[in-house]
């Protein structure tokens, strides 16, 4: 591989994650980075985000406190990058640390935890199982409903947790990996249409929408290229994701949920509870079957395994080729 190119990095960050994962005897002695970045915006959001004034200057504030964020995530890989060298050494710790980032291993355990509590414990531990991967109401959810909430998930993670991180991080090398998880993780604590947060939070949803557009496309495309390993073929996967994308309430999150609908051959998204509170969407790939089953979790996993070597073996192709 080329040295010193940051698709060589991508390469090393996805194949420590796929070895060692999150390994908890690690994070159980360490704060993990990115409860760093969450310690940091908690702090942003309590000293800026002043209920007592108007939207338009709360929002003028969460402008100015993202780029705060995203400016120091910048400089703070840089350094790190730049500490670390080009040299064989340095790559490899590149690699290891840029994979703390990256959530293949964690995104298939926590999915296939959902599956296995199926058999070990039932609905109620499946339902506690995706409770911890989802942010909807599971406590009512049948087993369709449960299976369709994992697949979903391991859907959109695929492209926020796996594919964003490694595309920013072969496009930016560490400084864009570190803003991109930084803004990702603004986005999960602020980004929300609440009171407090709907318009402090605006750029940070909106930039994270941004950063995820090319990601999710490319996430939707891989998933569409390996759908035939869950019986779904090429053409028509791609055919039901420019089809259907559009339709999901996000702009970004549709793309490789629809792929993963047609993959699967099942109709995802549609109608869900979260708290007290339905979101009436349309389903994805309509005509697909309408109750999933724990099988098809096992199904959406292979897809995900499938998907994650295609982009290993790309960004391999790429730093060799470069």
């Amino acid at each position: 591989m080329a040295a010193g190119h940051p698709a060589t990095v991508v390469v090393l960050a996805l194949a420590f994650d796929a070895l060692i994962g999150d390994p908890d005897l690690v994070w159980r002695k360490l704060p993990h980075p990115v409860a760093w970045m969450g310690a940091a915006i908690s702090q942003i959001d309590r000293s800026l985000n002043n209920e007592r004034w108007s939207a338009a200057r709360r929002r003028a504030t969460g402008c100015v406190a993202v780029a705060t964020l995203v400016s120091g995530s910048y400089v703070a890989g840089l350094l790190i990058e730049q500490a670390l060298g080009q040299s064989v050494a340095g790559l490899l710790a590149q690699g290891l640390i840029a994979s703390i980032f990256v959530a293949q291993r964690s995104l298939y355990q926590h999915v296939d935890r959902v599956r296995a509590e199926f058999a070990a414990d039932g609905l109620a531990g499946a339902r506690r199982a995706v409770s911890m991967i989802v942010g909807r109401e599971t406590g009512q959810l049948d087993a369709s409903g449960v299976s369709r909430a994992a697949i979903e998930s391991c859907a959109e993670n695929f492209s926020d947790g796996v594919v964003a991180p490694a595309f920013w991080l072969a496009i930016l090398g560490l400084p864009g990996l570190l803003v991109y998880k930084a803004v990702n993780t603004a986005d999960s604590m602020i980004g929300h249409r609440t009171i407090r947060h709907e318009s402090f939070g605006w750029a940070a949803a909106r930039l994270d929408d941004l950063l995820n557009l090319v990601p999710a496309r490319l996430a939707a495309l891989i998933l569409a290229l390996v759908s035939p390993i869950a019986g779904g073929s090429v053409t028509g996967t791609l055919k039901i994701v420019w089809r259907d994308a559009s339709m999901h309430r996000s702009p970004n999150a549709g793309w490789p949920e629809s792929a993963m609908a047609g993959a699967l051959g099942l109709a995802l998204a549609g109608p869900r509870q979260y708290g007290d509170k339905l979101v009436n969407d349309p389903f994805l790939n309509a005509a697909g079957r309408l109750t999933a089953e724990p099988g098809d979790i096992r199904r959406a996993l292979n897809v995900l395994i499938a998907g994650c070597m295609l982009e290993a073996v790309a960004y391999a192709a790429l730093a060799l080729v470069v």
